[in-house]
C-alpha cells in the first residue's frame, strides 16, 4: 500500500499590509463623500445615509485586525477603493504564476525535492486569473516540472480538495510527487463599499509538496491518514462573475459580480456541517477530538473557528491546538489553513495527530487528517 506524506510549504506573503485603522479612514472617507453628493435625497428620506465602519467594529465582527495585499494604494484610495494592478502582456508571467513559483520554491527546498520530479501540479484557487491557458501549467514551466497540471476551484475548500486529488494521484501509483498550489487574490474580487464586508479578504499564496513515502526524504513528514470531502449546494456566499455576462448583457460592474455572502446565514449552515464533518471523519479513523493535537481550520473567521473547534474537541481550544492566524493574514481563501499549517506546527513529534480543514462557498468543506512520522 502506498502512503503519501506532505514534505514541504511555502508561503508566499505580499510586502504590502494594511490595518483596520487605514481600510477604514478610506472607507469613511468614500462614506462621507457619498452621503455630501446625495444629502437632499437624505433630507428627503428618499435615501438612508451610509454608516462609517470603525476598528472596533471589524475586530469584534471577524477577529482580524491587518491584512496583506498585493496593492495598498487602490484600496486606500477613496476615490477608487479596489487595488490597481497592471495587466501584463502574454508573455510576461502572470500575477498568479509568479505568486506560485514563491510558495512552490520554498516548499521543493523543504521537501529536498528538484522541480523537475515533480509529476503533477495543481492550481487551486477561489478566483484564476484566465479561463486559459492553465495557470499549473504556465507554473509547471517556470518551475521546469515534469508530468502535467491542471486549474481547480472549489472557493474556499480549494486547497483540501486539490490535497486528495493529489493524494490519490499518488496512492494509485500514477505520479510519485504533487505540488499543489494556491495564489490567493482576494482583494481582488471584494467589495470595498461595503460595510459588512470590506475588511475580510486579503492576498496570499500558499504551497505544498506531496510524495510517496517511499521516495521521500524530507527531514519533516506528515502522512495523510486520510481525506473527506463534501459540498452541499448554497447561494449564501456567491460571485456572479463569468463568461457569460458578456452574453447575458449583465452589467460587469453589478456588486453580485464580486464576492457576497449572508454572513449569518454561512455562520448557522457550515458551523455544524463542518464540525459533523470532521468528527465522522476521525471516526472512521478510529480516532476522536481527544486525539487531536493541532486543528489548522479555514481562516475567514475567528468566531466560526472557536465554535467547530468547540464542537469537535468538547472544550474551547486554545491558542496552540487551534491556531488564528486570519487577524493579521485576514481571510486568504483556501490558502488560510494551508497558512496556519505552515506557521503553527512547531512542538508536533512522531506520531501527533492534526487535521487540515477548509470550508466555505459551495457549500464545500473538506478534511485531511495527518500525521507526524
Amino acid at each position: 500500500m502506498t502512503h503519501v506524506v506532505i514534505t514541504g510549504t511555502g508561503l508566499y506573503t505580499p510586502e504590502h499590509a494594511i490595518d483596520n485603522a487605514a481600510l477604514v479612514a478610506a472607507f469613511n472617507a468614500w462614506v462621507d463623500a457619498e452621503n455630501e453628493q446625495h444629502a437632499e435625497a437624505i433630507a428627503r428620506g428618499e435615501r438612508e445615509p451610509l454608516a462609517h465602519s470603525s476598528s472596533e467594529f471589524i475586530e469584534k465582527a471577524s477577529g482580524i485586525k491587518s491584512r496583506y495585499v498585493l496593492d495598498a494604494s487602490g484600496i486606500l484610495d477613496p476615490q477608487r477603493l479596489r487595488p490597481k494592478l497592471p495587466q501584463r502582456g502574454n508573455d510576461e508571467p502572470s500575477i498568479q504564476c509568479e505568486m506560485a513559483a514563491v510558495a512552490a520554491r520554498q516548499a521543493l527546498s523543504a521537501a529536498k525535492v528538484d522541480a523537475a520530479d515533480i509529476e503533477l501540479v495543481i492550481v487551486a484557487c477561489s478566483n484564476l486569473e484566465r479561463a486559459y491557458p492553465a495557470v499549473a501549467v504556465e507554473v509547471q514551466q517556470i518551475l521546469g516540472t515534469s508530468g502535467y497540471g491542471f486549474d481547480m476551484n472549489v472557493a474556499c475548500s480549494s486547497a483540501t480538495f486539490a490535497l486528495e486529488t493529489a493524494a490519490n494521484a499518488i496512492a494509485s501509483g500514477s505520479v510519485k510527487r504533487a505540488l499543489v498550489v494556491n495564489p490567493e487574490i482576494c482583494s481582488a474580487h471584494l467589495n470595498f463599499r461595503d460595510r459588512d464586508s470590506h475588511f475580510i479578504f486579503g492576498d496570499a499564496c500558499t504551497a505544498m509538496v506531496l510524495e510517496s513515502s517511499a521516495v521521500a526524504v524530507a527531514d519533516e513528514q506528515f502522512e495523510i491518514l486520510g481525506t473527506r470531502l463534501i459540498t452541499k449546494f448554497s447561494n449564501a456566499i456567491r460571485n456572479n462573475a463569468g463568461f457569460l455576462n458578456r452574453v447575458t448583457d449583465s452589467d460587469p460592474l453589478a456588486l453580485d459580480k464580486l464576492f457576497v455572502q449572508e454572513g449569518r446565514r454561512v455562520f448557522r449552515e457550515v458551523c455544524p456541517m463542518v464540525a459533523q464533518l470532521i468528527t465522522e471523519h476521525l471516526a472512521s479513523l478510529e480516532l476522536s477530538g481527544d486525539d487531536l493535537k493541532r486543528m489548522w481550520l479555514h481562516q475567514a473567521n475567528r468566531h466560526m473557528n472557536d465554535l467547530i473547534a468547540r464542537k469537535v474537541l468538547g472544550y474551547d481550544p486554545s491558542e496552540t491546538q487551534a491556531p488564528i492566524i486570519l487577524d493579521r493574514y485576514a481571510n486568504t481563501s483556501s490558502a488560510g489553513s494551508i497558512i496556519a499549517f505552515h506557521l503553527h506546527r512547531e512542538q508536533l513529534v512522531e506520531g501527533d495527530v492534526g487535521v487540515i480543514c477548509s470550508f466555505g462557498a459551495g457549500y464545500s468543506a473538506g478534511s485531511v487528517v495527518i500525521r507526524r512520522l
